[in-house]
């Protein structure tokens, strides 16, 4: 559930502070990912990985899952998993490319009002360590499984309501637009074009994911108490141990947020997927000092029709997290609307005059 009127450092700091429970046996979660390729981006996994004194290993600290690698396996790669390591510098190159164009807008259209410039914009320039070109690892061939015909049916009505409607209201925006979540937020945590940074605080019964674009947080129970019945942007998570790796289960979602492939498309695409009964399985395993193997399952029968896995090798960096100080969603929108008004009545006086 979000607080508004709290800061993300506050209720990381109320969780720190909490009274020391008992951790209670928990059974094994079904979802595990396909076996990952672990590799490390250094010579560091010879080096002892820290543990908390509750003997688990500490996965506290600052992580990046900065990547170029798509979602969904280009068809160019269809058929294979990996890339080559020219496939992988030719990827890169491009990325930092697209990244310098940005700057150059200011230069070349001057008279627009721009993008981010390349100092704001990660643009996603790494591949993953194991050179995996798609984050789906399961269905095999990289790509989202088909809907369902209810949810096809679903998605194409709400597509026809959204370019009939679109900006009645600040519901019909996207979530990113009005700065409440966004892809990176999760569950499953995926990239972005920039801010892919999350802080972890652990305690032996709670763990806080601290996502940096959209300032929002998710606070982790590892103690062994039962999931509510409250519906959230996040959906509501529990965690536990399988040996060295963090398993959370999180459901109980809200059924507002964005469909996985639209997220950042704010062309009338980014419709509210049925996300009310989906369930999704996270495993947080630290495979070296620098990497956090970060790998999840999404299972939702009523939209998919199968379930699908991904992975992302998410690096250390120094930090520290910066405040995310989204403010479209108090003055922009304002505007945006007033701006879908105005146009409506342009259109119906240019009527009038037509039916003259």
């Amino acid at each position: 559930m979000r607080h508004p009127q709290l800061p993300a450092l506050a209720l990381i700091s109320m969780v720190i502070s909490l009274v020391p429970m008992r951790i209670l046996a928990q059974g094994p979660v079904p979802g595990r990912n396909p076996s990952a390729k672990i590799v490390s981006d250094s010579k560091s996994t010879k080096r002892t990985i820290s543990r908390l004194p509750d003997g688990h290993p500490d996965l506290g600290g600052f992580w990046s899952n900065n990547t170029v690698i798509p979602l969904e396996r280009p068809q160019a790669n269809a058929g294979r998993e990996f890339l080559t390591d020219d496939e992988a510098k030719a990827l890169e190159q491009s990325s930092r490319e697209r990244t310098k164009a940005a700057d150059r807008q200011a230069i070349e259209r001057p008279n627009e009002v721009g993008d981010y410039n390349a100092a704001f914009k990660e643009d996603s320039k790494w591949v993953m360590a194991n050179k995996r070109n798609s984050i789906i690892t399961d269905p095999k061939d990289g790509r989202i499984p088909p809907l369902t015909s209810e949810a096809q049916q679903k998605l194409e009505a709400d597509r026809e309501l959204h370019r009939l409607h679109y900006l009645n209201g600040p519901e019909d925006m996207t979530t990113f637009e009005r700065c409440i979540t966004t892809v990176n937020s999760g569950p499953p945590m995926l990239p972005n074009a920039y801010n892919n940074n999350y802080q972890i605080v652990q305690i032996h019964d709670h763990v806080v994911i601290y996502a940096e674009l959209i300032h929002d947080v998710r606070i982790i129970p590892l103690d062994g108490r039962p999931h509510s019945n409250i519906r959230q942007w996040m959906g509501e998570s529990r965690g536990h141990w399988e040996g060295d790796t963090l398993v959370v289960e999180t459901t109980n979602f809200n059924g507002k947020r964005g469909w996985f492939s639209t997220q950042l498309k704010f062309n009338g695409d980014d419709l509210k997927r049925p996300d009310e009964k989906m369930r999704v399985i996270e495993r947080f395993t630290r495979t070296a000092p620098d990497i956090l193997l970060y790998q999840f399952t999404i299972s939702d029968p009523a939209t998919y029709t199968t379930p699908w896995s991904g992975e992302i090798m998410m690096k250390s960096f120094a930090g520290p997290v910066y405040e995310y100080a989204c403010h479209e969603g108090n003055y922009a929108i304002e505007l945006i609307l007033s701006g879908a008004r105005a146009e409506e009545k342009a259109a119906q006086d240019a009527a009038k005059k037509g039916s003259r």
